[in-house]
């Protein structure tokens, strides 16, 4: 009985840790202006853990700012066109928005082929609605988008369920 007590008492302060830090993130995304809000749902996907954690332990909007500047990403977004920008905002990708209008719709692709400045074919896992919510999650399996991209442009996008497990083998999933 103490052998399995010890066993247990690593898994459960992990998971308190984990529960714990969660919701001193949801806290902290909270306490920003709903402008704020929205604006770290299109940065964030630009960012890293580490990176969306700093930006919200700084204390005011000013320095959040700031914090953005640091990184490059406010630079980034307002060297979009208005258009991109729009989209961005939206939420929605749209055909001819940027490449980069899409890595901050999406962040940053699963993988990729090709060239932007020529033609490049860019691969998410996730659905489109995912995609917007959290940005690409590569741990995620179901659902993915290829995403074709002509002269640095969105031509179009295609969302499919695979059915080939991409390992290097050709096993079939679910036969």
């Amino acid at each position: 009985m103490h052998r399995v007590r010890q066993f247990l008492v690593g898994p459960v302060l992990l998971g308190i840790l984990v529960a714990l830090t969660g919701c001193t993130y949801r806290a902290a995304l909270q306490r920003l202006s709903p402008e704020e809000q929205v604006m770290f749902r299109i940065y964030s996907k630009g960012m890293t853990s580490g990176q969306a954690h700093t930006y919200l332990r700084q204390a005011t909007a000013a320095e959040r700012a700031a914090y953005l500047e640091h990184l490059g990403l406010a630079q980034r977004f307002q060297a979009l066109s208005p258009w991109d920008r729009e989209a961005v905002l939206s939420g929605f990708p749209r055909q001819g928005i940027s490449a980069d209008a899409l890595r901050f719709l999406w962040g940053e692709p699963y993988y990729t082929r090709g060239s932007v400045r020529h033609a490049a074919h860019w691969h998410y896992l996730g659905s489109p609605f995912t995609l917007v919510a959290s940005g690409n999650q590569h741990g995620q399996l179901g659902t993915m988008v290829d995403v074709y991209i002509l002269e640095g442009r969105v031509a179009w996008w295609q969302e499919y369920v695979p059915s080939i497990i991409e390992d290097g083998g050709n096993d079939c999933v679910g036969c």
